[in-house]
Parts: structure tokens; C-alpha cells; sequence
């Protein structure tokens, strides 16, 4: 049973590899690849925006007699997203950057100019001192200040740096914690004063109110007595002689 993957291949007795036909194809032969838009552009013709990051299938090509110390530079063409305008551009290996041709502009870009200023400036400052012995001094005396300040802001940096590694936050954060629980000692001691201060004054204002009371209290009022009924008289027997008076009842009952 043969081989499901095979990996070598036969070849007859016979074969020539110099007999294969070179197949000659043209330089400027064009590739279709996919890439991203390597800056912010704006097509010319519908003024779409294309933003930096977008990705297109591109044909790429070699630019014919542009190099730049030995190296090939490619040039790519896309279509705009819109209005399928056709823009170009190629590669700048001298400036590690892409060059817009044809189809659309390059929008603003503040680092790029930023790095242009700078190269601008360094090649004034060269061109000044190849003619100029003194402006060669006078910069070197600007650089070294220059250096001495930025030494010094260094070493103050490390100096704090230092003092805040000695720092222990950990005995900082035990104290926090201790002057915590501290105050809230205190705090619930002072409640408990304030709330027996308030219960002494409350016991002390009761036994005020109940002495009161007791000082002006009515006087209780005499009892009663009992009135001489105005018809007993009728119901007394005239006593006889020798003998004490007897009360009968006002209602007697019927004799035995």
C-alpha cells in the first residue's frame, strides 16, 4: 500500500534539469498582495478619507531604475474605498517611510514635521561650525551647562527616590490602622460618659419632680360625721322610773 503523503518524488534515469525552459518573465511584472495603508490620506477625487491601518488588496510592482544603496523600491497600487480611484505610492527606504505619487494626499502629521525641524536644526548647527571655530565653543560650552543640569535633576530623582525606599509602608499602614482603632476608642468612650451623664441628669431631675409633688399635695379632707336623724325623738319610749331609756327601731317588727 502505497503512501498517503509523499515526500520524495521519483525521477527517471533520463531527467536533465538543464533541459527545463527557464520561463522569462518581465521585470516590472506586477504581484497582488494584501496590505494595510501606512499613513492618513484623502482621495483627490471624492475626497474620501482613508485612515491609517486599512487594508487592501494591492498590486505591487518594482520601480525601474530607482534604488537606494542597493535597495529595491516598490511601488503599490490601491483602489479609494469609494469611488475606486486608483492611488499610488512607494517606499522611501532613505527616510524609513512612504512617499505618496499619485490619487490622493497625505494628511497632517505633527511627529513627522517634528522630525524634519530636528534634522533641519542639526544641519544648520554643522553648517555653522564648519566655518566657525567659536560657534564650535559656544555649543559645546551650551551642551555642557545643558548636561550639568540635566545630571543634577537626575541626582535630585535618585535622592527622593532613596528617601521614599526607606519609606516602610507597611509599619505606615499598621499605624493608620492602630490611631483608627485609637479614635474610635476614644470616640466610645466619650458616648458612654455623655450617655450616663445624661441618665444621672434624668435620675437626679426625677427625684426633683417627685419631692415637688410630695410638698404640694392637697390636705386630705375630714371625714364625715354622722347627722342626728330629726325623727328618732318620735321613736323613743318615755322611760319609767328606775329604768334606763331603750330604743326601738323605727320600723319594729310584728310582735312574737
Amino acid at each position: 500500500m502505497s503512501e498517503r503523503k509523499v515526500l520524495n518524488k521519483y525521477y527517471p534515469p533520463d531527467f536533465d534539469p538543464s533541459k527545463i525552459p527557464k520561463l522569462k518573465l518581465p521585470k516590472d511584472r506586477q504581484y497582488v498582495v494584501r496590505l494595510m495603508a501606512p499613513f492618513n490620506m484623502r482621495c483627490k477625487t471624492c475626497g474620501e478619507y482613508i485612515y491609517k491601518g486599512k487594508k487592501f488588496n494591492a498590486r505591487k510592482e518594482t520601480v525601474q531604475n530607482e534604488a537606494y544603496l542597493g535597495l529595491p523600491i516598490f511601488r503599490f497600487y490601491i483602489k479609494c474605498t469609494r469611488c475606486l480611484a486608483e492611488i499610488t505610492f512607494k517606499t522611501d527606504p532613505e527616510n524609513t517611510d512612504y512617499t505618496m505619487e499619485h490619487g490622493a494626499t497625505r494628511n497632517f502629521q505633527a511627529e513627522k514635521l517634528l522630525e524634519e525641524e530636528e534634522k533641519r536644526v542639526q544641519k544648520e548647527r554643522e553648517d555653522e561650525e564648519l566655518n566657525n571655530p567659536m560657534k564650535v565653543l559656544e555649543n559645546r560650552t551650551k551642551d555642557s551647562k545643558l548636561e550639568m543640569e540635566v545630571l543634577e535633576n537626575l541626582q535630585e530623582l535618585k535622592d527622593l527616590n532613596q528617601r521614599q525606599a526607606h519609606v516602610d509602608f507597611e509599619a505606615m499602614l499598621l499605624q493608620h490602622r492602630l490611631s483608627q482603632e485609637q479614635r474610635r476608642q476614644q470616640q466610645e468612650e466619650e458616648d458612654e460618659r455623655e450617655t450616663a451623664a445624661l441618665l444621672e441628669e434624668a435620675r437626679h431631675r426625677r427625684l426633683l419632680e417627685d419631692s415637688d409633688s410630695e410638698d404640694e399635695a392637697p390636705p386630705s379632707r375630714p371625714r364625715a360625721t354622722a347627722r342626728p336623724n330629726p325623727t328618732a325623738i318620735l321613736d323613743e319610749v318615755p322611760p319609767r322610773a328606775g329604768r334606763r331609756p331603750t330604743l326601738h327601731p323605727r320600723h319594729p317588727g310584728p310582735p312574737p
